[in-house]
This record gives structure tokens, sequence and C-alpha cells, in this order.
């Protein structure tokens, strides 16, 4: 498979195209094709030489996902299903913030971009890890998505968030790169702050990016408050409980001034308990953390419940009372799939595209 050239920084592009006798300034001219004017091939580039062009189709590729299938919710949330280059797929999800009535532009979108396919981390309450784990994505599946999600939507996404299938932590060095790629100015030009990377809690890597220079935003898949409820749903939980967790979220707060997010998926039975959320405050407010609460999403094959709404009201009032700044998320997209932990491995039959479980 040639490289993506979504997936090469201009640093890296004028260093190729000087080795290969051509002269570097076209690295700019290339890369504001392919971020900027978006062609439908690298012969469409037409202010290139032919030559340049056809070295360029010889030893790269232009996009490496195609879209396969987009789903449209009724709450406006729109799921996109993405084939790689071997026959794999991912799922990224569009989330309008208070959209417009008959059609007009929402406040801001929102996507939620995957970084593996599959996951290896087993969340008990998630689908994207039913099937396991396949591979990480290369940075130019990453940002590709991004990219590709603007064209067909034909709008300007405003913020990402990399919390679609797979451990975005487990893939840093390619999640890094893609970042590279969609802040720098001659890529997709989104201010880091825009960016919010979801962990399940890889202590090294917490520790690693709190020490890079972008200043991204990062959330904890928490989702219990005490290494007995954490351990039931939180395999990871195993080898970095709790208390190394929270350390390593201490040292983010010492080199970034980005606030942590707890989310917390509220599970009837397992971890809604009023005792959970004043541990939950407490932790919340070491950290001068904001806590998103999110009633659990139904997933085909788990025996989980969501709470009575009267009771994750409670869990957030426990929160808010104590001081800490607490959100119950509104379901978005739940019934196409889309919603926080739905969504699943997909592979190829003759019949089609099937979810797998």
């Amino acid at each position: 498979m040639k490289p993506s050239l979504l997936g090469i920084t201009k640093e890296e592009l004028v260093a190729h195209l000087t080795e290969h006798g051509q002269p570097g300034y076209r690295a700019d001219q290339i890369l504001d094709w392919v971020w900027k004017k978006r062609p439908a091939s690298i012969d469409a580039m037409s202010n290139l030489p032919k030559t340049l062009r056809a070295y360029l189709e010889e030893n790269f590729s232009l996009y490496p996902l195609t879209p396969a299938r987009e789903l449209g919710s009724t709450d406006t949330t729109r799921k996109m299903l993405y084939k790689l280059h071997d026959g794999r797929y991912i799922e990224s999800v569009l989330i309008p913030a208070n959209p417009a009535l008959y059609g007009g532009r929402a406040d801001r979108l929102t996507l939620c971009v995957s970084s593996q396919v599959g996951c290896a981390y087993g969340c008990k309450f998630c689908a994207s890890g039913l099937a396991g784990f396949t591979r990480n994505l290369s940075a130019a599946e990453i940002a590709a998505q991004v990219l590709q999600t603007e064209m067909l939507a034909g709008d300007r996404i405003d913020n990402l968030v990399f919390m679609g299938m797979g451990e975005p932590l487990a893939n840093l060095k390619n999640l890094l790169q893609a970042i590279e790629l969609i802040t720098s100015p001659w890529g997709l030009n989104l201010g880091a702050r825009h960016l919010t990377i979801s962990t399940s809690g890889l202590v090294p890597q917490i520790r690693e990016l709190a020490r890079h220079p972008r200043q991204i935003r990062l959330a904890i898949s928490l989702h219990g408050a005490t290494d007995a409820v954490r351990d039931q749903i939180m395999p990871v939980n195993k080898k970095y409980p709790t208390a190394m967790l929270f350390e390593a979220l201490q040292d983010w707060n010492a080199h970034k001034k980005q606030h942590l997010t707890l989310e917390y998926i509220l599970i009837q039975g397992v971890n809604d308990d009023l005792e959970q959320a004043r541990i939950l405050a407490s932790h919340a407010r070491s950290f001068q953390a904001k806590v998103n609460l999110i009633p659990y999403n139904t997933v085909e094959g788990l025996p989980w419940k969501r709470p009575e709404i009267s009771h994750c009201q409670a869990f957030r009032n426990v929160l808010t009372k104590a001081g800490v700044t607490a959100t119950l998320r509104l379901e978005k997209g739940h019934d196409i799939e889309a919603a926080c932990g739905q969504l699943r491995l997909i592979k190829e039959t003759e019949e089609g595209i099937v979810e797998r479980n």
C-alpha cells in the first residue's frame, strides 16, 4: 500500500521532494491541494507539472479511506462508515450542537474520531471491544476521517473528540502525528484547544501527553469512583488502579492549563449509587475537573441498563451541591447506534455490510 499524502508533514514532504530532484516549494502547492482544495485525484492537481503528478501517482495515494455508508439520526447526528485500504471498516460520528431549524448550520459541529480498528481494552459496557482488537489506524487514516467528513457534510468541523473506536493513547505515536496534520496551518488548521483525547486510563501515556507542547484537552473514562466498582467494568483498572491514575492526573494538572473532564457512564445497579457520587465529587474537586454524566446507552448482547432519569438527576445533584461542575448529557444518535459506547466493529459479507458481534 502506497503512503497517503494525508499522512505526511510539510517538512517530510519537502525533504522527500528535494531528495528526488523536485523543488521544495512544490510541497506548499501539494498540501494546498490535499487539505484545502481537496481534489478527486492526484491528477486533478492542475498547477503541478505532469511529470510531478505522475511521480506522486506512482509513489503516493491520496485518500486512505473511502465513504461506505452514512446513517442519519432523528436528532441530526450522522454516523459515517469508512472503508480502509485493507477492507476493514471504522466509524466516525458527526454531532451538531444546538442544531438550527430548517437545515441551517448548527452552532458548532463536533466529530467523534476513531483511532483503532476494534479495541483491546474490553470495557464491559462498550460495543467497540466485543470483537477484539485488529490494528492501529495510521496518522493518515485518523486525519482523513476529519477531512472526508467535512467533504461529505459540506461544512467545517469545529471540535474533535477522540472517543470513537479504540483506545487513543494505545496508538499515541500515530495519534500525535495526526494531530500535527490536523492543527498545522498547512493542514486543517484546527486549534489544539478544540481537540479532546479520551482514555480509559493509560498512566504512562497520560504522563507523556502531559509534556506534549500542544494544548490538547484530556477526558478520562472513569465510570467508577473506587477500585471495587471500576474493576467490575474497566479491565484497565487492574493494571492502573485509581491511585496510579489519580497521581497521573495531578501530574497532568502540573503541566497543563486545560481542565480535565471525567466521563462517567451511569449503569443501573453497578456504579450509580449516590455514595459513588459523593466519592466522585471529592476526586473531581481535587483535580478541578468537570464531570460529564452519560446515561448508559443500550448495546445488544450486554446486560446493563440505564438508571431512571430521576436517579441520574439525583446523582448529578450530589456533584453540583458539592461544588463540582457536572452535566448530564442528552442522548444523541442512539437510534442509529452512534451514541457513546455503541460503535461496533464492522465486516463485509456477500450479503453486504454487517455489524460484528
